[in-house]
């Protein structure tokens, strides 16, 4: 795991989107797993601006969802499948039939469940997915005490989270009780893991994952045993960290040579 604090929110989302176009650059048929969240959202206008300059191009890769909230109709505000394409998709030049996400309206959840998974899997796998980290510990929406072998399926939120989500609906109430999320397991089959967090809010999930015990309690944790994982900090989402020093020592005598 290699952890990287930045001075602010700008500094990661700039580092985020030098991985990512470097990977597509590579790899033009890259397969990226998205997030939404405020999270990722500077790594995302940073790619964009890049598009624009004529930097990248994305015509050749697919992209796999984390989540999508469940009975919430697609063409809704705040569904993930809105989202991730006013934020991303719809602003640069994919193909929208290769932006993928689970159908939150599926009738049959678990034979839904089953088809993202192999959609995934027949896409090649994940090259790199983006990750943001919940208050809880949660990545994607793997709440505390989530299976750390868990594939895709339906979660029930806990209050925590869907307080912390209201801020996109008008109330809490307007929060979806339930979600489809790809699961520990499968997050973890990503070749490339990379987490960003910014803010105080995460400090502590951010202590629990870069040096906490691995356990279901913070799901999170589980990133520690992905043999290629990058976490990108501003200083306040890593104020608790024990070894910030250390890690920031590591990062200014990285060799050249070596990317994210």
């Amino acid at each position: 795991m290699e952890v990287i604090v930045q001075p602010d929110a700008a500094a990661c989302a700039k580092l985020g989107a030098d991985a990512i176009a470097g990977l597509v650059t590579r790899h033009p048929s890259a397969v990226l797993g998205l997030a939404t969240g405020s999270s990722p959202l500077g790594i995302y206008d940073e790619l964009i601006a890049r598009y624009k300059a004529g930097a990248v191009s994305f015509a050749e890769v697919t992209t796999f969802s984390l989540d999508e909230y469940v009975g919430l109709p697609r063409e809704h505000y705040e569904s993930y499948h809105s989202v991730i394409r006013r934020v991303f998709t719809d602003q640069i030049d994919i193909d929208p039939a290769r932006v993928h996400g689970p159908d939150g309206e599926a009738t049959e959840i678990a034979a839904e469940c089953a088809r993202y998974e192999t959609a995934i899997r027949s896409a090649g796998g994940v090259d790199l997915q983006i990750l943001g980290i919940g208050t809880t510990g949660h990545i994607g929406f793997n709440e505390p005490g989530s299976s750390l072998a868990s594939r895709t399926r339906l979660k029930t939120l806990t209050p925590r989270t869907r307080e912390d989500n209201a801020r996109f609906f008008d109330s809490i109430d307007d929060v979806p009780m339930h979600v489809l999320t790809q699961g520990i397991g499968t997050i973890m089959d990503a070749r490339h893991l990379l987490l960003v967090a910014t803010g105080e809010a995460k400090a502590d999930a951010v202590r629990e994952l870069v040096e906490g015990a691995v356990s279901a309690r913070w799901p999170c944790t589980i990133m520690q045993h992905h043999p290629h994982v990058t976490v990108l900090l501003d200083e306040a989402a890593a104020a608790k960290l024990d070894l910030a020093e250390y890690y920031a020592y590591t990062y200014a005598k990285k060799p050249a040579w070596q990317t994210l």
